[in-house]
């Protein structure tokens, strides 16, 4: 009796496993996409309090219209913390394209972590470390046990997918996704999720400022990873290279090695979420008053 009772137990558990699903979302990403999706018609939709909320209402939109569609039981929202990281100690020039937030966005940094907070959703950051480093470390560490999905626009996701983790890319407007798991990004790209991070250190990445390989784009990057698997392979089979190919690439390796440490998401983070902390259920008093307060008559409506 005794072993069919913990044999129960074990199916149990796994059945809970199965059950749970873990969203974890970019709050960066969905905060600045809201805020420029309405910023370029100088839609600031500033309240009455002379506060805009344009990014925020934008960015609760966006995250509970995924919600809404894929039904997650546990829900996180992963920041920034200020904009200097271990990667700028690596590379100094690391984001130095980027501009100052705009005026209208800085009051909107506090405000959507009040917004989270209203929902009991927690807010995860910290100080030294990527939003991304924290997705990373709590997707890798969770997915051992739920079944998780990253909510975000930015494709330097795409490298944390594996078995039990996805990547909800957004697309134009609301509620639309490109959904990708092991087999949909090999099919897309024809390398593996890890390969992605070679990709990007070959490539380079504007947005983030490091150059990669100069001269080497995405089709050359793919078509080397897929002969030679990674930066390591293509550095051994040099010679085999065409005679650009090689003097591109042995003219940057220092960068190389570089750009893949400024590529790779930490997935070791000193920061953890607990599942029961996570858990998407919310006090709809609680998020009716902070709409209120803040004129959010686009979260009323959707609540």
């Amino acid at each position: 009796m005794d072993i069919h009772h913990d044999r129960g137990d074990i199916v149990l558990e796994k059945e809970n496993e199965q059950q749970r699903s873990f969203m974890l979302v970019d709050g960066m990403a969905l905060l600045f996409r809201a805020f420029y999706a309405t910023a370029v018609t100088g839609q600031f939709m500033v309240n009455s309090k002379g506060m805009p909320t344009n990014a925020v209402q934008g960015f609760l939109k966006h995250m509970l219209t995924a919600v809404n569609q894929f039904s997650p039981s546990h829900v996180a929202v992963c920041w920034d913390m200020g904009s200097k990281t271990f990667r700028n100690e690596l590379f100094d020039g690391y984001k130095a394209n980027r501009s100052e937030a705009p005026i209208e966005m800085i009051p909107q940094f506090d405000l959507a972590k009040k917004a989270v907070e209203a929902f009991d959703i927690p807010n995860i950051g910290l100080s030294g470390y990527e939003a991304d480093d924290c997705i990373g470390t709590i997707a890798k560490a969770s997915a051992q046990h739920s079944r998780v999905s990253i909510l975000t626009g930015d494709q330097d996701m795409l490298q944390l997918i594996e078995e039990n983790i996805s990547v909800l890319l957004l697309k134009k407007g609301y509620g639309n996704y490109e959904v990708h798991n092991p087999d949909s990004f090999y099919e897309w790209k024809g390398i593996t999720p890890r390969q992605m991070i070679d990709l990007k250190a070959l490539m380079g990445d504007t947005a983030d400022n490091y150059p990669g390989v100069k001269g080497i784009g995405e089709k050359t990057a793919l078509k080397l990873l897929i002969q030679y698997q990674s930066i390591e392979g293509i550095l051994e089979n040099v010679a085999s290279l065409t005679n650009g190919q090689r003097v591109k690439i042995e003219s940057a390796v220092d960068m190389l090695h570089l750009s893949r440490k400024l590529a790779e998401i930490k997935c070791d983070v000193p920061i953890s979420c607990s599942l029961d902390d996570a858990v998407y259920r919310y006090d709809r008093e609680k998020v009716q008053t902070l709409a209120r307060d803040h004129e959010f008559r686009a979260l009323l409506r959707m609540i």
